[in-house]
């Protein structure tokens, strides 16, 4: 075996790399989106022991959705590239193209087993350029292919070198053989198909055995004319070790997808629901198909499903010829190389193996599968393909007419599909790019129609994607997801009634229940959530709560394992204030998934308006164990522990607030609970840290403007507070508290009763029945000197308030000074100390505003409302805050009535 040069390793990888290079700019596509964007799988926080539970999606195998798509090793360097890049799309494009290099030099070494050295070169050339394998190279999930082919090829190469120098059995060899298949089948399970190419190498190159020669010793063995042969004996026992290793990878391969085949409809692959003949008559013409594919790739397109290839409903069809003449031709080459014993033979028999054994698993044949035709799982049988270009370019060029003529074909061939395959990679480059190519390849496929309207749709280009959906649905009128995208994008326009008539046709095209019949056997799992969305939709009428709940329970019949929709009905039943039947939903939705981080919180929130917070902390951290950085689980259980007024857990919650802003570091509200909280530790130049820090990134936020005014109230920094106040009162100038403190400090600090005097006014105007706004003003106008006008004031607060006995003791007291001033003859007016009456400074920021952000909904938006009090129980912390207040309101009332007693 002639080995590989580094010089045609350096062309192998140039040509890669001319080739490929512009895949670089390529971003996340199709399949991609779901396998690395949506895939929790790749995140360092996900268990590596989830790579081994779930499929190469991410959802666990166990469950009916799960796509049975076994590949973990392939999962496994996704994670790796994660772990260097992240979501850099780059770094995973490039990783392919190195990987399709390797394969390239590896597929090369193979070559050199059947090929000389030249036609072997060709083969490996042309496999590098080959348009077909954009698919693979360009789209990050065709990894799966190239990481199998590496296996594939180093497995077969292994198994080459399993039989010594005296035709003994050389182990080791084996072994490897054994070990690489299980890996090859690990990244993709058509990796185990290189077993049957070890089979036939074994059998028809390395034995040397033909057809009738095979057929003869079989039948002399049978009649016992003669025992078994050495060499046979040998061949057997190798071939016994392959397939009984086969057979248990087999087995475990059917234990982990749990016996159970993954769910495809109509839509996915037609023809695998349909009657006989037609099933058989169209699986068997999708062989031509993707033999036209490999001869002929100027038209390539990223979807067959649906109706890209109608069905052959008969055997009058004309396409029936195709499928006749490829049977023909792949039996001739069978013929050809099966019963003869020369190089040739074995060279043609070879490149069938590698083009039929690695294709049985996508054909159709023995089992249906999720696509009609798939431009990826031709990766591995173009080597085959390539193997017979180039061994009739040998033969053609060994005759001296024809040499130039054919190396100049080779050179026209190579040429055009090296330029093809770089003018295609940009297809790839964005999916409006590729599914728009598609369409230009096949508008019968309404995949590709709704495919381009979500690509609009991810841009906001509502009116345009609607287009490109209602026009799916007139390509394929049954599709009940094309009417489920041209309802999402109603609502998206805000045009509810729209909406709810294309989800209801939807609905309408959903099959009937029968009883006794597992409804996941007919119908795609995600169909189903066409209850879901038009419940969404009308539940955002109060009138309609009932009938949403109805579409919710319907969902729920048809599917007991539903887990979406007691997520979604769980969230209407919050909505209801039906709040054990919440918490019944939701944990009803945790027996299917425990490991839900979402359903978790959800129920911690549920556990909140029942007024149980220990049980809702432990929800909380129960979500934050799945998921450490659940970004509303950090916040609203942080702000539980703080509103829950025990020290001890104000370290933990501040561990949390922190994390939080980590996560979302232009979210002003971890920063003004960051505040919040070193208030309470008194830890003031924090506090005024994080105050200022929310409301750079939150232009007006009253609650952060407010109680930083109050913690320089607190501080004795009264003159830090007024601009801080001013701010806060341009951008919500009906603050009453905030009016309420700036009065104060004008009056008390500044001297400034006028000032004083305009806030309390103010306050009146929009509120005259504020009694603390009223009272203080009739201290402005006791310090104003205005007895008279004073006692009217204080008369008219006790109207307002006739319980507080503070007030009345104050009329007491104005009216005794002006009955003392008359009796002495002096005018009615007296100066005395400014002071104001009130206990708004000594106002802990506990009775102040706060953020709470908590929701239910699945999107995971915070509520960035903001409300004037903090909603807490009467915990010890509190009861030690009323006793402040309530001494120091007492303290003020004796100063109050010394001003107005003095003279």
């Amino acid at each position: 075996m002639a080995v590989v040069s580094w010089k045609e390793i350096l062309l192998l990888s140039g040509l890669v790399v001319g080739c490929y290079w512009n895949s670089l700019s390529c971003g996340f596509v199709f399949d991609d989106v779901s396998a690395i964007l949506d895939n929790k799988d790749l995140r360092p926080s996900t268990p590596i022991r989830n790579l081994f539970l779930n499929d190469f999606w991410g959802t666990p195998m166990a469950e009916e959705r799960s796509h049975k798509s076994y590949r973990p090793l392939t999962v496994l360097t996704f994670r790796l590239n994660y772990l260097f890049s992240e979501l850099s799309a780059a770094s995973y494009h490039l990783l392919n193209v190195i990987l399709h290099a390797v394969v390239c030099v590896l597929f090369l070494r193979v070559c050199r087993l059947f090929l000389d050295k030249t036609s072997s070169l060709v083969a490996a050339l042309l496999f590098a350029v080959h348009p077909i394998h954009t698919e693979a190279v360009t789209g990050v999930v065709g990894r799966a292919e190239l990481l199998s082919s590496i296996f594939l090829l180093a497995a077969f190469l292994a198994y080459t070198k399993s039989t010594g120098p005296d035709h003994s059995i050389v182990w080791p060899p084996i072994a490897l053989t054994v070990v690489l298949v299980a890996a090859a089948t690990l990244c993709k399970e058509q990796g185990i198909t290189v077993v049957g190419v070890c089979c036939v190498y074994e059998i028809f190159v390395a034995q040397g055995f033909t057809l009738p020669m095979l057929v003869d010793t079989i039948w002399q063995v049978l009649q016992g004319k003669d025992g078994f042969p050495y060499a046979v004996l040998q061949t057997l026992l190798k071939l016994i070790v392959l397939v009984i290793s086969t057979l248990l990878l087999v087995i475990i391969r059917v234990q982990v997808i749990q016996s159970q085949l993954p769910v495809f409809t109509r839509f996915d692959n037609p023809a695998a629901v349909s009657t006989t003949p037609t099933r058989q008559l169209t699986f068997n013409y999708l062989l031509p198909v993707n033999a036209w594919l490999l001869l002929n790739p100027s038209e390539l397109c990223c979807d067959w499903t649906m109706g890209t290839i109608p069905l052959v409903e008969s055997l009058v069809d004309l396409r029936n010829l195709a499928t006749l003449v490829f049977y023909i031709f792949l039996g001739l080459l069978a013929y050809h190389s099966l019963r003869y014993r020369q190089s040739s033979a074995k060279t043609v028999i070879m490149a069938l193996s590698l083009i039929v054994l690695p294709f049985i698993p996508a054909s159709n044949l023995f089992f249906p599968v999720g696509f009609v035709v798939a431009e990826r799982v031709l990766y591995v049988p173009s080597m085959g393909f390539c193997v017979l270009v180039a061994h009739g370019f040998k033969i053609i060029s060994h005759k001296g007419q024809l040499k130039k003529i054919s190396w100049l074909m080779i050179g026209v061939l190579l040429t055009t599909h090296t330029v093809k395959t770089f003018h295609r990679n940009w297809d790839w480059e964005s999916e409006y790019t590729l599914f728009t190519s598609a369409l230009k390849v096949n508008k019968n496929n309404a995949k590709l129609w709704n495919n381009v309207g979500h690509a609009l749709e991810n841009q906001n280009n509502y009116a345009k994607a609607l287009r490109y959906f209602l026009q799916a649905t007139r390509v394929q009128p049954d599709d009940i997801g094309a009417h489920m995208n041209v309802g999402r994008t109603y609502k998206n326009l805000n045009k509810s009634k729209e909406a709810e008539e294309a989800y209801l046709v939807a609905k309408s095209l959903m099959p009937q229940v029968i009883p006794g019949k597992k409804y996941a056997t007919r119908v795609a799992p995600n169909h189903l959530n066409v209850y879901i969305n038009l419940a969404n939709l009308i539940r955002a009428n109060d009138s309609r709560l009932e009938e949403a709940d109805q579409l919710y329970r319907q969902a729920i019949s048809m599917r007991p394992d539903f887990k979406q929709a007691y997520i979604s009905r769980g969230e209407l039943l919050l909505k209801m204030n039906k709040l054990t039947e919440a918490r019944d939903a939701y944990l009803r939705a945790l027996e299917l998934d425990r490991t839900n981080a979402d359903l978790w919180y959800n129920l911690a929130i549920v556990n909140i308006e029942m007024k149980d917070p220990s049980e809702a902390l432990k929800n909380f951290n129960h979500a934050l164990e799945l998921n450490p950085r659940h970004k509303l689980a950090l916040f609203n259980s942080a702000l539980l522990m703080q509103e829950s007024g025990e020290p001890k857990f104000w370290p933990e919650a501040n561990r949390r607030f922190l994390t939080y802003v980590e996560e979302e570091p232009d979210d002003a509200n971890g920063y003004f609970n960051l505040g919040m909280l070193a208030m309470d530790a008194n830890e003031n130049a924090a506090a005024e840290r994080w105050m200022r820090k929310a409301i750079g990134l939150q232009a007006g936020f009253r609650s952060a403007l407010f109680n930083l005014a109050l913690l320089y109230s607190q501080s004795k920094r009264e003159v830090d507070a007024l601009p801080v106040l001013d701010e806060l009162l341009h951008h919500h100038p009906e603050h009453i508290k905030g009016l309420i403190l700036k009065g104060d400090i004008l009056m008390n600090h500044k001297k400034d009763t006028r000032g004083a005097k305009a806030c309390f006014e103010r306050i009146l105007r929009m509120d005259p029945t504020n009694v603390q706004g009223k009272h203080n003003l009739c201290v402005v106008y006791f310090e104003e000197r205005d007895l008279p006008r004073a006692e009217r004031c204080l008369e008219e607060t006790l109207a307002l308030a006739p319980n507080e006995e503070y007030v009345r003791r104050h009329l007491s007291i104005v009216r005794s000074k002006m009955a003392a001033m008359s009796a002495a003859g002096q005018p009615l007016s007296s100066e005395g100390t400014e002071e104001e009456v009130g206990d708004e400074k000594n106002e802990r920021k506990s009775s102040t505003e706060s953020v709470r952000g908590v929701g239910v909904d699945q999107s995971k938006s915070l509520d960035n409302s903001q409300s004037d009090k903090r909603t807490k129980g009467k915990s010890t912390k509190d009861i030690k805050d009323i006793e402040k207040k309530r001494a120091a309101a007492l303290k003020r009332l004796e100063e109050i009535e010394r001003i107005l007693s003095g003279d």
